[in-house]
């Protein structure tokens, strides 16, 4: 394993909203029963933590060996059984697990890159519901996209233990956008700052095309709101939160 990406992996997650999650986590409780769900590109577990304290059945799915491995310590210090299986979204029917409930979380899926994988991850989806199982999920909406992110920057320098750099860039695909995240490290050894980089490309699309791929798939009873389901999308919603059956 990298060195680099573990520790990116370990200073992204402790400089995530960890409030989300929770959020994440009532949004499903008011919305579904207890049961089997798995947490589609779940990262470092702490939606499927927060969910495995209500009482439901979590399995976390991700690409990342080194988010994974944060999942497992995360679990394992939160007292919480959580299963971890390493997969693409866009194809893991080797795992026969059905669930009653799946869920995609902080913009999981804005991270496929093309409409092509989009349909293939939702056809995975699909397939490992239960009939009448739940799919939740959020993405960022083109107004996110194009209006708030563009020319978007943040810098964090108050902690000297975590010095981060978070600049955005109009993608060359409609509706997409490249985050541009800097890391300066601490290294004894050089007694200096050691710069971790990557590059994040994040792709949505207008509210009919989602629409039309989940229908397509075979979803029904399909509602879209923001807030984490509290309230009515309109022009400016920054966030689309999905809810559906199979």
């Amino acid at each position: 394993m990298s060195d680099n990406y573990n520790t990116f992996a370990e200073k992204y997650d402790e400089l995530f909203d960890q409030t989300l999650y929770k959020q994440w986590a009532d949004y499903v409780s008011q919305n579904t029963q207890i049961g089997s769900t798995l947490d589609l590109g779940g990262g470092s577990g702490r939606l499927a933590i927060e969910l495995a304290k209500l009482g439901y059945k979590m399995d976390v799915l991700d690409l990342s060996p080194e988010m994974l491995m944060l999942a497992q310590k995360n679990s394992a210090q939160a007292n919480q059984s959580i299963q971890l299986l390493q997969a693409d979204m866009r194809e893991w029917s080797d795992w026969k697990t059905q669930y009653e409930l799946i869920i995609s979380s902080v913009d999981a899926l804005n991270y496929l890159p093309t409409r092509d994988d989009m349909v293939k991850t939702l056809q995975q989806v699909f397939e490992h519901l239960v009939v009448g199982g739940t799919f939740m999920f959020d993405v960022i909406t083109p107004y996110q996209v194009n209006v708030l992110y563009d020319n978007y920057f943040y810098n964090n320098d108050d902690d000297p233990e975590n010095i981060f750099m978070w600049t955005s860039y109009p993608g060359e695909i409609a509706n997409s956008v490249d985050h541009d995240l800097k890391f300066f490290v601490y290294n004894e050894k050089i007694d200096g700052f050691k710069l971790l980089r990557e590059v994040h490309h994040e792709q949505t699309y207008e509210l009919d095309t989602y629409m039309q791929l989940l229908t397509t798939v075979g979803f029904k009873d399909i509602e879209v709101t923001s807030a984490f389901g509290q309230q009515p999308i309109d022009l400016e919603t920054d966030r689309w939160f999905f809810k559906m059956k199979k």
